[in-house]
């Protein structure tokens, strides 16, 4: 009996394997494009300074009001950190899925196939791209600065809530782009769906849920979750009023719904990689 506890669940093994096979992959794309370091440091401080003019516009509005739907540029900016730093996490660990629609019409995933390692760890990692941490960068210094005014009375909660904001938040993102990458087995083209979804979402979160229509606020609350990445617990940490009109236990619920997200994602890549035929060629 002590012995048969003692084994692991199969799981287990096949999520260390695919890990491993994540890690080669990321690993040799990341000694590629560290060849060329002027390149590299060229494009990731390019990135972080695009992706930076997305708050300078905010900033600007700022400029001719003290709110914008109830919330002050502080709490703006919380809301552009935490969306825009979940998002270059996901897009960082899982963004080259959005490219898979290319792979499915050259056929290039057979290639994936034939390997003896998890397709979704492969396709994941494949062309990972440090510079990508730009953004992670330049948003993470968004959210310090607005913590910084902000001056949160940080208890033991709010930090617990702020870590897994964090985790959650890449989770339902990642969740989106696995989702969005199963989808592109059916519809080769539909890269920009997917994109309306993941961009889009993310620069929707950037402002407060108080200036859209309570139909979309509704859709990301019930229908795809991307309110659970910050919205909602952004209510919690600034101690804000809900425009929502959703239960209070909802703040504290971004674990279920990025357990829910990341469970529909599994089944549409099954699904997706399931109904995979190559092209013949």
């Amino acid at each position: 009996m002590a012995e048969s506890l003692s084994v692991p669940p199969p799981w287990y093994g096949r999520t260390r394997e695919a890990l491993r096979a994540y890690r080669l992959v990321a690993g040799m794309w990341l000694r590629a494009s560290l060849a060329y370091r002027a390149s590299f440091w060229i494009t990731t401080v390019g990135n972080a300074v695009t992706s930076l003019l997305d708050f300078v516009v905010i900033a600007v509005m700022f400029q001719h009001t003290t709110t914008l739907g109830g919330w002050t540029l502080p709490q703006v900016a919380f809301l552009y950190g935490t969306s825009g730093l979940t998002l270059g996490l996901a897009d960082l660990l899982v963004g080259s899925l959005d490219q898979l629609g290319q792979r499915v019409r050259d056929g290039s995933v057979d290639t994936v196939l034939v390997r003896p390692a998890a397709a979704l760890a492969q396709l994941s990692a494949d062309r990972f791209a440090l510079r990508r941490a730009g953004r992670v960068v330049q948003n993470l210094l968004v959210l310090g600065w607005s913590l910084w005014e902000l001056q949160l009375d940080w208890t033991g909660p709010k930090l617990l809530v702020m870590a897994v904001l964090v985790v959650c938040g890449t989770v339902i993102f990642g969740s989106v782009f696995v989702a969005g990458a199963a989808f592109q087995f059916f519809a080769t083209d539909a890269a920009e769906v997917q994109n309306s979804v993941t961009y889009g979402g993310a620069t929707m979160l950037q402002y407060p849920p108080s200036v859209f229509a309570r139909d979309l606020v509704r859709g990301a609350v019930y229908g795809i979750p991307l309110a659970f990445v910050n919205w909602l617990p952004a209510l919690y940490l600034l101690g804000l009023p809900d425009p929502i009109g959703v239960p209070g236990w909802f703040r504290f619920a971004s674990p279920l719904a990025a357990l829910l997200c990341a469970a529909a994602a599994g089944l549409a890549w099954r699904a997706g990689i399931r109904s995979y035929r190559s092209t013949g060629s």
